[in-house]
């Protein structure tokens, strides 16, 4: 019976054994064998790493003069910037208190339309002329008591200001200076100090003729210098506690009035708008100036405020009326203003006999347009 067993194929008990311990084996190898490999290979995983965490330190250690060198540089970049920007502020007026209590993303996009503005250029030129007139309110005459004096018209020649006698060094001015003299019309010294209360009006007359973009040394244009000496203004009247009034013109039919009154701040958008805004064409004398008395004439009615100050800024000539004349003359008068006059890189405009020297009671003309100074007495003046 075994045997057929064995002759049909069945294998015995012992082989069948002897089968299934074999098979039983194989398995029990494999394993062992992926084990030694897998433990081998993450030995040599945790060597790479070790190694590739020595080759970092040993880079970052190389790069870290560079990484401290980089951002030594990033912040001496942003602390540039902020001074900057600071400056820029400063120079157009903002405050720093105003400055710091701006969200950051409304100071970085009043920056930007500071620098790209129609005068983005010209910010170290507006704080030069604001420097010059902080400094020459504080060189103002003093009294022997100590007391502030202004400026009044008369002929009392111990009084007389510098810019008038400079017209007798000028042959051809010799005879303004004698006629004004005649008239009792120079400007001289007030002894009677300066008088804050009841004074009108500081008014900027700016030329914004297409001639007032033409520039002058330094790239400087007429137009940047007179709006810059109007912010400077701007200033001084806020120190006196007066109004300002900036006018721009050009021909009789473009004339703009801004008003900034002392007793509310001077926002920097209508400073901007009053700075941007620009005309072109020809110029002419009388809108403009009929804009000043108007606003001096409603000042004296409505509160009783006199001795407004307007101020001409402008490179053009323009003929007037004898009848226009002699109402300009009524006006003055009885108002009580001074006008001041500037002809900025065009002296001719303020030559004898020209319709400016006879509307002004003190004419000077600009032709350095880097040299801020040359406009210095007209902030001990005003």
């Amino acid at each position: 019976g075994a045997g057929a067993a064995a002759a049909d194929g069945t294998p015995p008990d012992g082989a069948a054994a002897g089968s299934t311990a074999a098979e039983g084996t194989a398995p029990d190898g494999t394993q062992a064998a992926g084990a030694t490999r897998a433990t081998a290979a993450a030995q040599d995983a945790d060597a790479a790493a070790q190694q590739a965490s020595v080759q970092a330190e040993q880079a970052l250690a190389e790069a870290a003069p560079g990484i401290r060198s980089t951002a030594r540089r990033a912040v001496a970049e942003a602390a540039e910037q902020a001074r900057a920007e600071s400056a820029l502020m400063r120079a157009w007026g903002v405050a720093p208190g105003e400055l710091q209590r701006m969200p950051y993303g409304r100071r970085a996009e009043l920056a930007e339309r500071l620098r790209t503005g129609r005068l983005g250029r010209f910010a170290d030129l507006i704080g030069r002329f604001r420097q010059l007139a902080d400094g020459e309110r504080a060189r103002r005459v003093e009294q022997a008591q100590g007391e502030l004096v202004g400026i009044t018209l008369g002929d009392d020649l111990s009084w007389v200001v510098p810019s008038e006698l400079a017209q007798l060094g000028v042959p051809a001015m010799r005879s303004v200076f004698a006629a004004r003299f005649a008239e009792s019309r120079l400007m001289l010294y007030d002894s009677r100090g300066e008088q804050h209360t009841g004074r009108g009006a500081i008014i900027a007359c700016v030329d914004c003729s297409y001639s007032m973009e033409e520039s002058g040394p330094g790239g400087i244009t007429r137009e940047a210098w007179a709006k810059a000496c109007a912010l400077a203004l701007l200033d001084q009247a806020r120190r006196s506690e007066r109004d300002f009034v900036g006018v721009l013109f050009s021909s009789a039919e473009s004339v703009r009035v801004f008003r900034f009154p002392s007793a509310r701040p001077a926002g920097i958008e209508q400073v901007l708008e009053f700075t941007e805004h620009f005309f072109g064409g020809g110029t002419n004398y009388r809108a403009p100036l009929a804009a000043a008395v108007e606003v001096l004439d409603e000042e004296y009615n409505t509160e009783g405020r006199q001795r407004g100050d307007i101020v001409m800024i402008t490179d053009g000539e323009c003929g007037v009326t004898e009848a226009w004349m002699r109402a300009w003359k009524d006006a003055k008068q009885s108002l009580g203003f001074r006008v001041f006059g500037v002809a900025v890189g065009a002296p001719e405009a303020a030559a004898p006999g020209r319709a400016l020297d006879a509307l002004c009671d003190n004419l000077r003309s600009i032709e350095d347009l880097t040299d801020v100074r040359a406009a210095g007495d007209l902030f001990r003046l005003i």
